[in-house]
């Protein structure tokens, strides 16, 4: 078993593999360990998987993994997690934001018998100021509204020992959302700060959709925050749609003093309405997660790997 595997997901990244490899090898050769580096290719439609394969017969520490189509960042490093074999995990995104020289001060903190190390961003370079604020909020907004401390300002971009992937593997959802479950599970864990580079080449693959949609996963994945919003504005849209009833019943018999009309009407048909609606999508919401979970299709399909295809198990029973 190696004494590090590095997960690495892959979505049209053709131009950055050749010197992400470089930096990552050089670092663990620095640190004297054995390594591999796990890519997950998730269905990239550019040279990424050639560039993969040309690696992998040149040196014997390169796997990698295939999909059959694009199935999501998250679910690519899920897989990478699945296969990989060594005794501490370090999960890096290919786009050279996230230094690989951190590596070391990671591992290091590993070393002192934390479970999980993660990194911390103090600074976000080369992105926009709307990016950098939606990701502002919504990072607190989960925090607060949150049952467990999902540290803000990291991504996925951390260490982990096997002890921690062993339970993370026992956690079957469709809708991934990692960097909350590490979280859930608990253990010794800190962090590395460090400055968030911009991006090396190429395009992000995190448009502002699913953007939105990661951000409903880790929402409904850990919280049901928002089916009590949908409870209340519930309690409180009945309270005024009785005031409103209490109040024509008053001018009609009471007051006399009443307009024929349906514009009245019509607003609070459209505003009960328009709250009715709102709580129904929410609810929707939470029902779809949990038909996606008991249709228990494969998280992902893989078309072609040089990895072994034992597995390391994972214990059955937690303790």
């Amino acid at each position: 078993m190696p004494e590090i595997s590095v997960i690495i997901p892959i979505y049209n990244e053709e131009k950055n593999i050749l010197l992400l490899y470089k930096r990552v090898s050089d670092v663990l050769q620095n640190l004297n360990v054995e390594y591999e580096l796990v890519f997950v290719n998730d269905g990239s439609k550019d040279k990424s998987i050639n560039i993969i394969c040309s690696l992998a017969k040149s040196d014997l520490s390169v796997k990698y993994i295939d999909f059959s189509r694009n199935f999501g960042h998250q679910i690519a490093v899920t897989a990478g997690l699945d296969k990989c074999t060594g005794n501490f995990i370090v999960i890096i995104d290919a786009d050279l934001q996230d230094p690989p020289e951190l590596i070391i001060d990671l591992y290091a903190k590993a070393k002192q018998g934390f479970e999980v190390v993660y990194a911390k961003r103090k600074t976000r370079k080369g992105e926009n100021v709307l990016k950098k604020l939606t990701a502002y909020v919504f990072y607190r907004l989960l925090a607060k509204i949150t049952s467990c401390e999902i540290p803000v300002d990291t991504g996925d971009f951390r260490i982990m020992s096997r002890k921690v992937l062993d339970v993370l593997k026992n956690m079957p959802e469709q809708q991934k959302y990692l960097r909350g479950q590490i979280a859930w599970i608990g253990f010794n864990q800190t962090f590395v700060e460090y400055d968030r580079n911009e991006r090396h080449s190429g395009k992000t693959g995190y448009t502002y959709r699913k953007m939105l949609k990661f951000a409903f996963d880790g929402i409904t994945s850990f919280s049901n925050f928002p089916l009590k919003v949908a409870s209340i504005a519930g309690f409180i849209v009945s309270g005024i749609a009785f005031i409103i009833m209490l109040y024509t019943l008053y001018s009609r018999f009471v007051s006399k003093d009443f307009v024929p009309g349906w514009t009245s009407l019509m607003l609070s048909v459209m505003f009960i309405g328009g709250i009715q609606l709102i709580c129904m999508g929410i609810i929707g919401e939470y029902i779809s997660r949990i038909a996606n979970n008991v249709r228990n299709r494969p998280l992902y399909i893989i078309n072609e790997t040089n990895l072994n295809t034992i597995e390391v198990e994972s214990p059955k029973v937690l303790e």
